[in-house]
């Protein structure tokens, strides 16, 4: 039986997201209880950054499997020297205190999907002659400080399509779609409006939805998924008419942000406005959504992001240590419900080797644990307001700089060079 108990790893959180970004220090004390008087080879504690992606494709013979792994930094601190005899610890509780600087560079946040994941990881391990050896692991999210490119920030936020009916009915339909903005935070809400005429024989129904795409990619391949993260739908249109509707769509508090920065793996959002049409191809308009960090919310209109270049590592850290001795919102929204006929989604969604009895630090809540992103749920019922209609039948669809007035982008940015 080993006389090792409570292995485990506590770490000093510095802000209420419980996260880390580039430049910031992260303190804390690897605990464990010795039964009785122990002899080690060795124990240290690391600090890593990795991106991994898996799938397998085809089956039986043709079967074949693609993987890719990125490392962005790993740090290591010696807490008992290595040696050939090895070090004699005392029985009883035993703490060690670790404190690593996260480098700075241009490293992606945490992330979990189906092929592949980018984790930020504490680890210690103890080893002992002719035993195997002791670990654990503990993770800590990881919020990149880089957004963007700014080419990417300013993307349209209006579309429109015209599609003529198949064999299956006749007449054609045209829709035009505009969502309030397309740079957002978690837990935002995005107003959405769709001006629709149907001169077709076919009653259709308007459907909004948030889709999440992430792209895996490995060995010169890729695999692509594709999942709502929210989904809303509107009254029937009826033929031979012309409608206005809108809705909107909370963009769920755990999401994470816009991801470009990673080589095998990158994450995309895009708002997708589409008509149910039975028998038929459904005409849809995709406006792309850009989803930056929440330490971005506070900025107000016309400010700045930042004095960093695109996809540059910038802003102050969250840490309030010294380097280390050793080495190692935007636009006013409405927040009641939907729209008229939209119900509103539901809310979601150089080493210390000091030891001893009594210099235990306090333990600490566990870290991120990246749930699933909350739907609303059908079954959910919903009064629909009172209030009159944003527009009359017939009325032009209002474009977004009559409803926002600015000269300036969602970044402070001005003119027409998206590099500005």
């Amino acid at each position: 039986m080993s006389p090792i108990n409570d292995f485990s790893i506590t770490y000093e959180a510095l802000n209420e997201e419980d996260t880390f970004s580039e430049g910031d220090t992260i303190t804390g004390t690897l605990t464990f209880t010795l039964k009785k008087e122990t002899k080690v080879k060795s124990l240290f504690l690391k600090a890593k950054g990795d991106a991994n992606v898996h799938w397998t494709e085809g089956s039986g013979d043709d079967e074949r499997s693609y993987s890719a792994h990125r490392r962005y930094f790993k740090l290591k601190e010696n807490l008992v020297a290595g040696n050939d005899k090895g070090t004699v610890l005392s029985q009883g509780v035993h703490c060690f205190k670790f404190r690593f600087q996260i480098p700075q560079g241009d490293m992606p946040s945490s992330f979990k999907g189906f092929h592949g994941k980018i984790v930020y990881m504490l680890e210690a391990k103890m080893s002992r002659s002719w035993r195997w050896p002791t670990k654990v692991q503990k993770e800590f999210k990881f919020v990149s400080k880089s957004f963007p490119h700014s080419s990417q920030v300013m993307c349209p936020n209006s579309g429109s399509v015209d599609k003529k009916m198949g064999v299956f009915s006749k007449g054609q339909v045209e829709m035009s779609a505009t969502v309030n903005r397309n740079v957002c935070c978690p837990g935002d809400t995005l107003s959405v409006f769709a001006k629709i005429h149907n001169s077709s024989s076919k009653k259709m129904r308007p459907k909004f939805s948030l889709q999440q795409k992430t792209v895996y990619r490995a060995s010169g391949s890729t695999n692509t998924s594709d999942k709502s993260l929210c989904k809303m739908v509107g009254d029937t249109i009826t033929l031979n008419s012309e409608e206005t509707v809108s809705c909107q769509l909370k963009i769920p508090a755990d999401v994470i942000h816009t991801l470009h920065n990673c080589e095998i793996l990158s994450v995309d959002y895009y708002l997708k406005v589409y008509l149910d049409i039975k028998f038929a191809i459904d005409p849809e308009v995709v406006l792309p959504v850009i989803i930056v960090p929440s330490s971005f919310a506070t900025l107000q209109p016309g400010e700045a992001v930042g004095p960093y270049p695109a996809g540059a590592v910038g802003g102050p850290s969250y840490s309030d240590f010294p380097p280390p001795a050793f080495p190692v919102g935007p636009y006013p929204l409405p927040t009641g419900p939907g729209a008229y006929g939209y119900p509103a989604p539901d809310p979601t969604q150089p080493a210390n080797t000091t030891s001893g009895y009594n210099n235990q630090w306090p333990q600490q809540a566990a870290p991120y644990g990246f749930p699933t992103a909350a739907f609303p749920s059908p079954s959910v019922q919903h009064q629909a307001p009172t209030a009159p209609p944003l527009f009359q039948q017939g009325e032009e669809l209002p474009t977004y700089t009559s409803l926002f007035p600015s000269s300036h982008d969602t970044f402070g940015r001005t003119g027409s060079d998206p590099k500005s």
